[in-house]
């Protein structure tokens, strides 16, 4: 385990600064569809029931297109197919959100 970690980190101390930047966008990407969680479980644990908040929504849509830029740098056909899939259920959702409900022409 610590050779695998000295390996890692002495291979990217090699790679061109370009790849180096699409390791943080990559990372990026990550954290930020990691955080969606984090922010769903405290929201969820601060009223004491299961709550999926708006943040919860965009987090996931950011991060899934962030790391859908890293897939298409990295031509991955399996995470481009399943990120794009992603992206579009993101986007419905916070559409329901935000689009005009039955109640609102009557407010």
């Amino acid at each position: 385990m610590i050779d695998w970690l000295v390996k890692l980190f002495t291979d990217f101390g090699q790679l061109p600064a370009w790849e180096k930047l699409w390791l943080v966008v990559g990372f990026t990407g990550q954290l930020l569809f990691m955080a969606r969680f984090i922010v769903q479980w405290i929201v969820s644990e601060r009223h004491k029931r299961s709550v999926i908040p708006i943040a919860f929504w965009y987090l996931s849509l950011f991060g899934s297109l962030t790391l859908l830029g890293y897939a298409l740098h990295k031509r991955d056909p399996v995470f481009i197919l399943g990120l794009s899939l992603n992206s579009l259920i993101y986007i419905r959702n916070l559409w329901l959100i935000y689009r005009p409900g039955p109640d609102a022409s009557a407010g």
